[in-house]
């Protein structure tokens, strides 16, 4: 579980970095934010990436829940196996909504509907499914 936990915390690190990148206007790895926003927010008519504070949020975020697996699995995380169970029902409600009508009308362009379904929506449930192991619920 160890393991585990260390993989997980890599990933979402690696995730956060992302998001501060993209933060700090870095359009990466497009060069070009309409390309990137069409790949990684896909909603109607959107060219622009969100702004610099959401984009941070989520890394924040994801650096929150880089550090429970691992701070769990040290003994040392507040609320114990329910603050990774919080962050695994984040990821899965995230994974699950690639699937649902709904957000697929609201995020239409492509290629981002295409990754969605195919690379993003799966990424999460597994990101899910890996916290809800280590969490031991």
């Amino acid at each position: 579980m160890t393991a585990l936990a260390l993989g997980m915390t890599c990933i979402l690190v690696v995730l956060a970095a992302v998001h501060v990148t993209w933060a700090l206007g870095v359009w990466w790895p497009f060069g070009n934010e309409a390309r990137l926003t069409r790949a990684v927010v896909g909603t109607r008519g959107a060219d622009r990436m969100p702004g610099p504070i959401p984009l941070a949020l989520v890394a924040v975020f994801l650096v929150f829940a880089a550090a429970w697996p691992w701070l769990y699995w040290q003994g040392r995380a507040p609320l114990g196996g329910w603050g990774v169970r919080f962050f695994g029902i984040v990821f899965l409600v995230r994974g699950v909504l690639a699937y649902v009508p709904v957000w697929q009308r609201m995020t239409p362009q492509q290629p981002y509907r295409q990754n969605d379904r195919r690379y993003f929506g799966p990424f999460c449930i597994g990101i899910a499914s890996v916290l809800f192991l280590i969490s031991g619920g």
